[in-house]
């Protein structure tokens, strides 16, 4: 593989998991290994079934089950999601230094770092230190400056137009 470079899926509109997914299937179907880690999503995901199937060469790591959203827990809940995210994030540091992935998919992470669970500190060293071959991709909203500098690719996905403005909420198979 040539020299692999850094992606920033960002924005408020829908498709950035989904973008990081279909690079990753791309990559999968030419004989690439690819990983993905989910921050901050613990929840049951149709991505999961699919991802699973094309074990062991695209793998997807995630904390523990969880169905709420940062701003419905508890300090408790925020105190134990914080802990979860530092097992994410040091598996994901391994993922990338280890050589043995062509592209390492950090899903959610700019919400993780915005959050305060992580420090972006942290992760922009990370993706500065990524092996040269290492494709790696990182989406969430608010895509920190530091980040987008180093990025090669950054698509911002903006949001026009959504269904929860009519109260749709998320869908099976389609949001989740």
């Amino acid at each position: 593989m040539e020299q692999g470079l850094i992606h920033i899926y960002t924005g408020a509109g829908k498709g950035k998991t989904t973008a990081a997914i279909g690079l990753g299937i791309r990559a999968y179907g030419q004989g690439l290994k690819v990983n993905m880690v989910q921050f901050l999503k613990g929840w049951d995901t149709g991505e999961m079934k699919v991802i699973a199937a094309l074990e062991p060469h695209f793998q997807i790591f995630r904390y523990k089950e969880n169905d709420k959203f940062v701003w419905e827990m508890s300090d408790e809940e925020t105190g134990s999601l914080k802990r979860e995210m530092r097992v994410c994030l040091n598996y994901a540091i391994e993922a990338i230094m280890s050589e043995e992935w062509d592209m390492v998919i950090l899903d959610e992470i700019m919400a993780a770092v915005n959050y305060r669970f992580l420090p972006l500190a942290e992760v922009v060293e990370a993706v500065k230190n990524k092996p040269k071959k290492l494709e790696l991709i990182l989406t969430g909203r608010d895509a920190p400056v530091k980040l987008i500098e180093l990025a090669d690719y950054v698509s911002e996905i903006t949001s026009l137009k959504h269904p929860m403005e009519k109260g749709i909420m998320a869908r099976v198979g389609i949001e989740y």
